[in-house]
């Protein structure tokens, strides 16, 4: 896959998933994409974890996860591969 992005190589599909759901969407918890979402909307983590009910904490906990599985380094490459991921399913 040489000249594809990390992004684009990581959620392309390597095994036999639903059709439309890439193994990064399909490994994320029910909360984990929730968080995402709040990141893609811009949101602080404290604002998040109101929105969620959850200490921040626990938001701190899901970013942590959320960047080891989408193989990004902080917040701003979470946002931006939320953002890539929201083109792709829509």
């Amino acid at each position: 896959m040489e000249g594809t992005s990390t992004l684009a190589r990581q959620t392309a599909p390597r095994t036999a998933a639903a059709p439309g759901v890439t193994p990064t969407l399909e490994s994320l918890t029910p909360t984990q994409m929730k968080v995402l979402h709040g990141v893609h909307s811009g949101l602080l983590n404290k604002q998040i974890a109101y929105d969620l009910g959850i200490a921040e904490a626990t938001v701190k906990a899901h970013m942590t996860a959320l960047m080891r599985k989408l193989n990004v380094r902080n917040r701003t490459q979470v946002a931006l591969a939320a953002q890539t991921l929201a083109r792709r399913a829509s």
